[in-house]
């Protein structure tokens, strides 16, 4: 390998959006990230539903728009 052309290989601290934090190995010294195995449906067996029921009626009703997008 040449010497000098490859970046550092230091322990980083990944923390993620739920709280949870580990270290690992990268060339970056922290790391932050939205879903771990900690918060992750897959991994939990738990699912989360995002609450999107009603927004798009809501644009409409603010903006005044029908059901085929042009105005009333």
């Amino acid at each position: 390998m040449k010497k000098g052309i490859h970046p550092k290989y230091v322990e980083t601290k990944v923390t993620c959006g739920c709280g949870n934090s580990f270290t690992t190995r990268s060339t970056k010294p922290e790391l932050k990230v939205d879903i771990c195995d900690a918060c992750h449906p897959f991994y939990t067996g738990r699912l989360k539903y995002v609450d999107t029921a009603g927004r798009i009626e809501k644009f409409r009703k603010k903006y005044g728009m029908t059901e085929g997008g042009s105005d009333k």
